[in-house]
């Protein structure tokens, strides 16, 4: 006996006798002694990630516990291979969350994954499973994702999936399943796949409003697809019972006939598809995603529990590598800046559930959660004029900059048809939506101490900017583009994206923060930046959203309103209501005023540098701290 299979046994010896003593019950230490023995068994670079003397799981990489049981086990892409024996699930039994996808596990799965009951997540995509789909899948009625894509799953749809109440995600496609589809009931099924199988006949109603690309690679007919004629193939029928036993119905000579001459067509056809699809692959390595269905997506929050994946919604990674051609990779993938660490990669975002967080001048923005609990915000650019070269090099010198006070730049996309970003992501959102979002009783409004630490950061930001060149700016400062991590702690986002875009992308919306001397929205002046950091400014001091101010409410052209005001001596009744209730901070907030004034006048040459407002407003906010 192998080494290795006497570690293996030894390991499942000891859950067995866990499991036989009475009054044993399963704790962190059986979870640990599991984990270890699939750690054996499939191997993997899990031998580099958990350290075997930890006398608890929950701090190795992919393993997450509640109380004193593991819940989460996630070890996509980690060189896994083999089969997982019966003996190491039937422990786990707290687990709601599993994600093996993207390894080399091959075999049936292990009976004992019926144990884990409370299951809700399991992602086993991207791997050689085999056999049909087992029956105590049918008994996780707390399923809510299941993605058993691109692996040998053989068999037909069975009814059992009508038992899955709560799914909302069911990825089946890239398998061997045969036979009809199946009507199932399922009430809040939002996400579905079933492309490249062999199924056959025409498609139930259930699935007509799903798009085509769900179904494709069948012989199946009828909305979305092509109209069915009327030699629809008959499919074969069968009885499955509890017991998982299987036989076919009693059909007729003729039937059986039609059965095997459809079985047989259906056979060559996507033999023939296979064949075109690998030669027209063979001849063009680059690849680019299909995400022409991103604007579909709904505008509203979406929850953990009701998340939207990014592949089943916006994009499917096409033309995935060849099995003949391992080597040889085409998808294009996120291109990392040297600072970021690679924890995810292109296929994680894609499928990371997806929360749109709103429509800004450059594109959409979303909020992006990886199955490896990662959270991150996706912008999809729009109108991007400029070739791919020229891109690269603006977005470098982005993703160059480096400041504690910049919403840095982690990674990038760039197709023929999409360019994504992705940022690091801001939990408490935009300055604008502080500023003019909900003002309904109860409101935490913003005091002074929080905007002037505002001003003074931004301040900071937009002043490294400057310092990188004469030529450098930020294009396209606003209030929501001004992002929170915490109440006093403000980033900059979206600098250098005015260059990437053509000036069709900068509405009219945002002309209440545009310098007047600002013609091509694509070459913003430093002193137009200044321009507009004033109008911020002001915004802060007033409360008031400027001219086409956001959140559908009718602003004001503050910088002239305050003149006018100011003029007649009210330099009171310019600042927020919310900010009178606070006592001996006047002076401050009038010498904030009157710099903000000389930001916003509209003679450039007028106007201070950054490096000088910065300055300025550091001798406001701490006028007794001698420079030494």
């Amino acid at each position: 006996m192998q080494p290795q299979h006497v570690k293996l046994y030894l390991s499942l010896w000891h859950l067995a006798f866990l499991f036989v003593i009475p009054g044993v019950k399963p704790d962190l230490s059986s979870d640990r002694a599991s984990l270890l023995a699939l750690r054996t068994a499939v191997g993997g670079r899990t031998a580099e990630l958990w350290n075997a003397s930890d006398e608890s799981p929950c701090s190795w990489t992919g393993v997450e516990c509640d109380g004193n049981r593991v819940t989460v086990l996630r070890l996509p892409g980690v060189s896994l291979s083999g089969e997982i024996p019966t003996g190491i699930f039937g422990n786990l039994n707290n687990l709601h969350t599993i994600s093996l996808r993207f390894n080399a596990l091959t075999g049936q799965l292990p009976s004992d994954l019926a144990a884990c009951t409370s299951l809700r997540n399991l992602y086993l995509q991207g791997n050689g499973f085999s056999g049909h789909i087992p029956e105590f899948i049918f008994q996780f009625h707390n399923l809510v994702r299941l993605n058993l894509a691109s692996n040998n799953f053989s068999g037909v749809l069975a009814p059992g999936f009508d038992r899955l109440q709560r799914l909302k995600t069911l990825f089946l496609e890239n398998n061997r399943f045969i036979g009809s589809m199946p009507a199932f009931k399922l009430p809040v099924l939002k996400q579905f796949n079933v492309s490249n199988n062999f199924l056959n006949g025409s498609v139930p109603r259930r699935f007509q409003s799903f798009p085509s690309t769900a179904l494709l690679g069948n012989q199946l007919c009828g909305r979305p697809l092509e109209t069915c004629s009327g030699n629809i193939v008959v499919p074969l029928t069968v009885d499955i019972g509890i017991n998982e036993n299987r036989r076919t119905k009693k059909l007729s000579g003729a039937v059986m006939g039609g059965i095997v001459i459809g079985s047989v067509l259906s056979f060559v056809m996507f033999c023939m598809i296979f064949m075109l699809s690998c030669r027209s692959k063979s001849g063009q390595i680059e690849t680019t995603l299909d995400m022409t269905t991103l604007d579909n997506i709904r505008r509203e929050k979406v929850t953990y529990e009701n998340p939207q994946s990014i592949a089943a919604t916006t994009a499917m990674v096409q033309n995935k590598k060849e099995e003949t051609n391992e080597n040889i990779d085409v998808v294009k993938k996120l291109v990392f800046f040297d600072n970021t660490a690679r924890v995810f990669d292109l296929e994680d975002l894609l499928r990371a559930s997806a929360e749109v967080l709103g429509k800004g001048t450059f594109g959409t923005a979303y909020k992006a959660v990886l199955e490896i609990g990662h959270v991150v915000a996706v912008k999809r650019l729009m109108d991007v004029t400029i070739s791919e070269r020229e891109f690269k090099e603006k977005i470098e010198a982005v993703g160059a900059m480096d400041h504690k006070n910049l919403v840095p730049l982690k990674a990038y996309y760039f197709s023929v048809d999409e360019k994504l970003l992705v940022f690091d992501y801001m939990a408490m959102g935009s300055l604008s939506a502080l500023l003019h979002g909900n003002k309904r009783c109860g409101r935490t409004p913003l005091n002074w101490e929080m905007r002037r630490g505002i001003a003074s950061g931004v301040a900071r930001g937009i002043k490294y900017l400057h310092s990188q060149g004469p030529n450098v700016s930020h294009g396209n400062i606003k209030s929501s583009n001004i992002l929170l991590a915490d109440p006093y702690d403000a980033r900059v986002s979206d600098f250098g994206l005015a260059q990437l875009v053509g000036p069709a992308s900068s509405p009219n919306r945002v002309a209440g923060y545009r310098a007047p001397d600002v013609i091509d929205t694509r070459k913003v002046s430093q002193k137009a930046d200044v321009y507009s950091f004033g109008v911020l400014l002001l915004e802060l001091l007033t409360g008031k959203a400027p001219s086409h101010g956001v959140l559908n409410e009718e602003g004001v052209d503050l910088p002239r309103w305050v003149q006018s005001v100011v003029q007649e001596e009210w330099k009171l009744e310019v600042f927020d209501v919310e900010l009178l209730r606070y006592e001996g901070i006047e002076e401050e907030m009038v010498q904030m005023l009157e710099l903000a004034l000389d930001c916003a006048t509209q003679h450039p040459d007028r106007r201070p540098s950054m490096f000088e407002v910065s300055s300025r407003i550091e001798e406001i906010l701490c006028p007794y701290n001698p420079i030494q």
